[in-house]
């Protein structure tokens, strides 16, 4: 039952006398429609304070239920309502568009200022050129007795390189143009003593006698009687450092003096004295612009769209990478990248291996293509390396002479893994393990950049038996292992492997969780407003209905009491809900 406080008072009714006894039904009706309307002055009260209705004068005394929807909200529930749906929207674009790889392209493209670019202008990797000797230790019984070459391996003889690129110039077409500029400093602690002296093959010599079988039989003759006036030896005792960046040696500079000058070789002799300085090939590469299936890739060299080397496709190709970066295979799709290095006259064709994880960076491994040294017969592609009518190598071997200022110098894996037994045959001392002479590349498949790259190649020379050149006429001809070399990085600088780190590892968990964050934390403010004021409605609707059941047995009440005076003004206590059962009973 209700609680009700009354004010009885003796009114006159309108239009009747004030009489005691049964009061008149229009009475009972008047306070029936005053008792709901207090209900409904409490239900608009509780409705408007569960929507943030502002109370005004013109609803001090109720509204209308239909005009609920129109009345001002507040801010606070408006500015909830405004901030979902931003973030609801912003989730749904950003789950719809691919708005991380914008933002990787435009960073991994090489332009100035750029984190690429300076990676790539002055990378601050630890790059180290490992070079192993092959020593000869019987030198008089290969000649005089016919021994076989026993040959030892010396080293590491370890040299850091530092690179550059200097005279950087970038053009409308999505290229930029530069040298390269590096210095090899010996790194002592890494290495065997590099004044170690060691027996190798004497090239300038026998390049000289290997060519000298085209030339007539005189000019043979002339040739022997000056090299033995000489006292020139087919075998020289030098030290690792002077075989690396040169020695003095009478046949090379005279080379040097009266050779044209494409063809001219230094003033010394020494295998990679020509990597310190700048380099004078200007290289221009692709930049990502215009195509990410061409960043890193050479354009040109020396303004030339081909390779200088060889004369016809596909030994003069081009389209490769100078090992800083890589067109990603994310966006390539392909299984095949290509690097070019100056001293093997050459692109390298690489090949996808396997996927892998380092230092939590995604890597694809590739490795040298399966065909890359096969011989003519099976690889009919390789014959552009032996034009003409020259020496086609068996398998295992690549001619690299136009680079080598025409000296028979020939490539091939360190102790010529993958190569045709017969060469390894030909000398004692030579193990080869994939694991430690295979040239590799682990490369980040979302950006390009390598994360650790070895290449491995040995040099080899081919000579020719030439028997009437007295001081090498016992020289047999054979292709004799000289060195064999590793160039490459281990690690990134921690700045590049935490930038790598936070573009792809990190970007690809922390994004996805960002923009389906958006969507739900969105939804949820949505949906709270919306069910708080449901709530509100449910609750004020029960209350009315339990306050008009209760009114509406008062007034039964008040029909069967005929002595009881009724007044207008009666005011009501809802009951709280944990005092009312099912049927609106106390």
């Amino acid at each position: 039952m209700f609680k009700t406080k009354q004010h009885i008072q003796k009114v006159r009714p309108m239009g009747t006398s004030s009489v005691s006894g049964f009061a008149p039904f229009t009475s009972i009706g008047s306070t029936l429609r005053a008792d709901r309307m207090g209900l409904y002055k409490q239900y608009f009260k509780l409705t408007q304070h569960a929507l943030g209705i502002k109370r005004t004068e013109n609803t001090k005394n109720g509204i209308a239920l239909q005009m609920l929807i129109s009345q001002p909200i507040s801010h606070g529930h408006l500015s909830i309502i405004i901030i979902g749906l931003f973030t609801l929207a912003m989730g749904i674009i950003l789950s719809s568009i691919p708005w991380l790889d914008y933002i990787i392209l435009k960073n991994l493209r090489l332009k100035e200022g750029s984190i690429s670019f300076q990676y790539w202008q002055k990378p601050g990797v630890i790059r180290l050129t490992r070079v192993y000797i092959f020593n000869v230790t019987n030198p008089d019984g290969f000649l005089k007795q016919g021994e076989k070459p026993k040959l030892k391996e010396v080293g590491p003889f370890v040299y850091r390189e530092d690179m550059e690129k200097v005279n950087i110039k970038f053009h409308d077409n999505g290229t930029v143009s530069y040298q390269q500029k590096k210095i090899l400093k010996f790194v002592p602690e890494l290495s065997v003593d590099k004044n170690h002296k060691i027996t190798v093959p004497n090239i300038p010599l026998l390049t000289l006698s290997s060519q000298s079988n085209n030339l007539g039989w005189f000019v043979q003759r002339a040739i022997s009687v000056m090299l033995s006036m000489g006292s020139l030896k087919p075998f020289v005792n030098i030290t690792a450092d002077e075989l690396v960046f040169g020695y003095d040696d009478s046949l090379v500079s005279l080379a040097h003096q009266f050779y044209p000058k494409r063809k001219k070789p230094q003033n010394k002799m020494g295998l990679l004295i020509t990597r310190n300085g700048t380099l004078s090939e200007v290289q221009n590469i692709y930049t990502g612009d215009t195509d990410m299936q061409e960043f890193g890739l050479l354009a040109r060299i020396n303004g030339r769209e081909t390779l200088p080397y060889w004369s016809d496709a596909p030994c003069n190709d081009l389209r490769a990478s100078e090992g800083s970066f890589f067109p990603p295979r994310y966006f390539t799709n392909k299984d095949m990248v290509y690097i070019y290095d100056k001293d093997v006259c050459r692109t390298f064709p690489m090949q996808y291996r396997a996927s892998g994880r380092k230092h939590g960076l995604d890597y694809d491994l590739y490795t040298s293509a399966d065909n890359i040294f096969d011989s003519v017969d099976e690889n009919p592609e390789n014959k552009c390396f032996c034009p003409g009518n020259e020496f086609c190598p068996p398998k295992g071997l690549q001619n690299i002479s136009p680079c080598q200022y025409d000296a028979p110098v020939y490539l091939s894996f360190p102790h010529f893994l993958d190569a045709d037994p017969s060469l390894s045959a030909a000398v004692e001392g030579l193990i080869p393990k994939r694991e430690i002479h295979e040239s590799y590349f682990k490369i980040q498949p979302k950006l390009g950049v390598p994360v650790e790259g070895k290449v491995r190649v040995q040099l080899n020379l081919r000579v020719e038996q030439a028997p009437f050149i007295t001081p090498v006429k016992n020289f047999k001809t054979i292709i004799f292992p000289v060195m064999w070399l590793e160039e490459g990085i281990d690690e990134l600088t921690p700045q590049i492997r935490r930038w790598m780190y936070l573009a792809t590892t990190f970007a690809e968990i922390a994004c996805p969780l960002m923009t389906y964050g958006f969507i739900f934390f969105g939804s949820c403010l949505i949906i709270a407003v919306f069910v708080n004021a449901y709530k509100s409605l449910v609750f004020t609707k029960k209350s009315i209905e339990i306050g008009m059941k209760n009114l509406r047995r008062r007034s039964s009440v008040l029909i069967a009491a005929p002595n009881r005076f009724i007044t207008r003004r009666e005011t009501y206590t809802l009951l709280d809900f944990q005092d009312v059962d099912a049927d609106g009973e106390v």
